[in-house]
């Protein structure tokens, strides 16, 4: 291409973006005042066909991120997969490869004791190799960031430091969750769903009158929420968690127990964790 193309292809361009900018501007009419008058803006902008819908959508993404905190969107402490400390490795590769996640806090006696965070391809790399794997080798420093956290600091933070993920913790210093790059870039794009993706399912289902599916790891507040119980959650999170310990020991399909007159039938578990359960008044 020689320079007098090239420049009439940048002059083309330049005054094609003038022309876009400059039909916004006529559009707008005035400058919008508030962040509500942009937004508004931008969907008559949007109806007028200067923009996609699709564009309009990450615009007000990009915008609602400004004002989160990462409270509101990170993943909480009860659905972690995490890694306890000094599993062996034939037991974290089916955590890894079930989960189909890349990154997993290691934890020690309870979840509020970060060891640090395993990735999935430094221990596979490993694995193909077949060097001497010492797990603790591999685990890289945990990110801590606290609850208030507004999510644009955060997605610069995650571009500056390569870290693609964060422990959340409150303001007493315990765990409440974690939060990766995707669960921010999702707020201003949508959901980003992939092959390891599972079809979303409902934390509690009606099945008849009187009886319902509740999934293990539905939070023991949504729980009491939703059928007006008042189970404590200072030593579980997760209904689940609840009747674990009422068993005394990982339960089988079909087993039921009664706990504060409600019967939990175990619906579906597996050698490692309890999946769902059937419940209904005693």
């Amino acid at each position: 291409m020689n320079e007098e193309t090239s420049d009439s292809s940048n002059g083309s361009s330049s005054a094609s973006s003038r022309g876009w900018l400059e039909r916004i501007g006529r559009a707008f009419g005035s400058e919008p005042r508030s962040r509500e008058d942009l937004v508004e803006l931008l969907r008559d902008v949007s109806e007028q066909g200067l923009i996609e819908p699709d564009t309009l959508a990450m615009l007000e993404g990009a915008l609602e991120v400004d004002e989160l905190q990462v409270r509101d969107v990170m993943i909480p402490r009860s659905h972690m997969v995490v890694i306890p400390d000094g599993t062996p490795l034939d037991e974290i590769l089916p955590i890894i490869i079930e989960s189909g996640h890349s990154r997993f806090p290691v934890v020690g006696e309870h979840r509020d004791e970060i060891k640090g965070i395993l990735l999935a391809k430094d221990l596979l790399k490993m694995v193909a190799n077949g060097n001497d794997i010492d797990i603790d080798e591999l685990v890289r420093a945990p990110v801590i960031i606290p609850e208030s956290k507004r999510l644009n600091v955060l997605l610069r933070e995650f571009r500056v430091s390569k870290n693609h993920m964060a422990i959340v913790v409150d303001e007493y210093g315990g765990v409440s969750g974690l939060i990766t790059i995707e669960d921010v870039l999702e707020e201003i794009v949508g959901d980003i769903d992939d092959e390891h993706d599972a079809e979303a399912v409902q934390d509690i289902q009606r099945i008849e009158e009187g009886k319902y599916l509740v999934q293990a790891l539905t939070a023991i507040d949504d729980f009491n929420e939703s059928f007006e119980t008042d189970f404590s959650d200072d030593e579980y999170d997760t209904i689940g968690g609840l009747v674990v310990a009422e068993f005394g020991r990982l339960p089988e399909s079909g087993e039921s127990v009664e706990i504060g007159g409600w019967n939990f039938v175990v619906t579906s578990a597996d050698d490692r964790r309890l999946h769902a359960m059937e419940v209904f008044q005693a």
